[in-house]
This record gives structure tokens, sequence and C-alpha cells, in this order.
């Protein structure tokens, strides 16, 4: 069964297969609101990684902006299988576990390239 079109450009389907009804390429859950980019901090759990996602938030008293982060759990799908230190994309999903409402959609870079 080919990858199907899950209506977000930019990202492209994995080159292999999986089995995985959580998986937006090959199951049944769909992706809408937020799509975020960040990098993956751990990948210690089953199906499951960290990823840290940087901003910036202007502070209106100082006139300038402070960077912040936040730690968001997402589903890895066997088919991605993304690693410490991969820049990813990922994208909002229904909830998915007690913690996890988002799913990794694409490697943007390996943790080993440039």
């Amino acid at each position: 069964m080919p990858a199907k079109n899950i209506g977000i450009k930019g990202v492209e389907p994995p080159a292999k297969e999986c089995n995985d009804p959580k998986c937006p390429w090959h199951g049944g859950v769909k992706v809408r609101g937020t799509i975020l980019q960040g990098v993956v901090v751990s990948a210690k759990m089953h199906n499951t990684v960290v990823v840290r996602h940087d901003y910036v938030k202007y502070i209106r008293k100082f006139r300038r902006y402070e960077r912040r982060h936040k730690h968001i759990h997402a589903h890895n799908p066997p088919c991605i299988n993304a690693k410490e230190g991969d820049v990813v994309i990922i994208g909002e999903t229904r909830p998915l576990s007690k913690t996890v409402s988002f799913v990794v959609l694409g490697i943007v870079k390996r943790s080993g390239e440039r």
C-alpha cells in the first residue's frame, strides 16, 4: 500500500512502508492544527521521541526578544524512525496517549549530515 497524501506541502512521504495504525502516511491518524520544526533530543521511548522546539518571545517592557523552548512528545512511526539529533517536522493530531498529541511527519536533516 503506497503512502497516502496527508495534505501538507513540502513534506515528502517516507520511502519505507509500515503497518502502524498511528502513522499519518500508512495508518488512520489525520494531521490537523499546528506544524512545527525541532530537534530530537531523546528517542529512548518505544515509538516516541522528545522534540525541542525553539522560538522567540517579545518582551514589551524591554523592547527585546528572548529565546524560549518547549519539549514536545511526538509519535515516531517505524517508517520514519527519527534518531537523536535529527531535525524533524511534527504535526498536531488527536491525542494518541496521555502526553502525545503530535506525530513526526518527516526528517529535514539527519544528525550525521551537514
